[in-house]
C-alpha cells in the first residue's frame, strides 16, 4: 500500500487538473526504475487508465497505480510534497531504502 500525505493530496489535484486529468477518475502511476545516483529512481506521471498486472491503490482520495515489478520496492511507502529551502517537489518516505541521495529522487535496498 502506497499512502499519499494530505500536503501531496492537494498537489497532486492541482497538477492533475492543470495537465487534464481528474483526480477523481484518473490514475497517479508510481514506479521504479534503474538510474540515479543511488541506483534506482522513483517515477511520478499521471495516466487515465490501468495496465495488465498494475496494483491499485486509493488513499486520501488518490487513485495509485503500481505496476507489479515496481510494487515490491514501494510497499509502505508514503508520498509526501516538500516546498521547503531544499527544494520543491514530491518526496518518497520509503521505508524499503537503504540508502538515498542527497536529493532524494533515488535510493537502494
Amino acid at each position: 500500500m502506497i499512502k499519499v500525505s494530505d500536503i501531496a493530496k492537494n498537489k497532486v489535484i492541482e497538477l492533475m487538473n492543470d495537465d487534464g486529468y481528474d483526480a477523481s477518475t484518473d490514475y497517479v502511476r508510481v514506479g521504479v526504475k534503474s538510474g540515479g545516483c543511488s541506483g534506482l529512481s522513483y517515477d511520478l506521471k499521471f495516466d487515465k487508465s490501468q495496465e495488465e498486472g498494475d496494483k491499485v491503490f486509493e488513499d486520501n482520495n488518490i487513485k495509485i497505480i503500481v505496476d507489479k515489478k515496481s510494487f515490491l520496492y514501494l510497499i509502505g511507502t508514503t508520498l509526501e510534497y516538500s516546498g521547503g529551502l531544499n527544494g520543491t517537489g514530491f518526496v518518497f518516505n520509503n521505508p524499503n531504502a537503504s540508502r538515498t541521495c542527497g536529493c532524494g529522487e533515488s535510493f537502494s535496498l
